[in-house]
């Protein structure tokens, strides 16, 4: 499961690169709330993450189910962590960076027990 992991954290850090540099751009040059921008980083990112993360971590076919589970259960993070961090004032640096922890760790477990899991 470690090796598993550790494949999962790879597609991680690139996918928080991309989460990152969209939540930024949508806080700082465009002026949006945190919970906008951090759905849109969660939409740009997630497709990127899904697909890595099917052929490289899971060695699985992506499909159309696996997908909708997948970008619902992170959206619904990403708002969560975004409407929370708007009504709590948080800082945007401290968005992304809870953000990150928690959908990797959630996002680790459901993709292996839900998303990707092996038919047996």
């Amino acid at each position: 499961m470690l090796k598993l992991f550790s494949k999962y954290l790879t597609v991680g850090v690139l996918n928080t690169a991309i989460h990152w540099l969209v939540f930024a751009t949508g806080v700082y040059l465009f002026s949006v709330n945190q919970a906008t921008a951090n759905l849109l980083a969660f939409a740009t990112a997630v497709t990127f993450s899904f697909f890595a993360n099917a052929a490289f971590t899971f060695k699985s076919r992506p499909n159309v189910k696996g997908y909708f589970l997948f970008v619902t259960f992170m959206g619904l993070m990403s708002v969560l962590v975004g409407k929370l961090s708007d009504y709590y004032q948080i800082a945007p640096i401290i968005t992304l960076v809870e953000f990150s922890l928690i959908s990797l760790v959630c996002g680790f477990f459901y993709s292996k027990h839900i998303v990707f899991r092996e038919e047996k």
